[in-house]
């Protein structure tokens, strides 16, 4: 279940993530919802290495930000080696 959660809120925080970065990013929307899946995982996992808590998820504003930060942080990694290949 936990997987699935993720999976419902990464394709939100992918969506939020590009709107707070516009710009033209290689790839588009599909790319861009598969970077948000990655970024809240990305998220959940720093959120537990950095708080050293297990991770709770639930549909609340907390983990929608989590999300999102983990999604607005692969969005520019992806960026720069995106923009260093072509």
């Amino acid at each position: 279940m936990n997987i699935l959660f993720w999976i419902a809120f990464g394709l939100v925080a992918g969506i939020i993530a590009k709107l707070l970065l516009p710009g033209r990013d290689p790839g588009g929307c599909i790319i861009t919802m598969l970077l948000g899946i990655a970024g809240a995982f990305v998220g959940g996992f720093l959120y537990t290495a950095l708080t050293d808590r297990p991770f709770v998820a639930a549909f609340d504003l907390g983990s929608m930000t989590v999300a999102v930060i983990g999604s607005i942080l692969v969005l520019l990694v992806y960026r720069i080696l995106a923009g260093r290949r072509g």
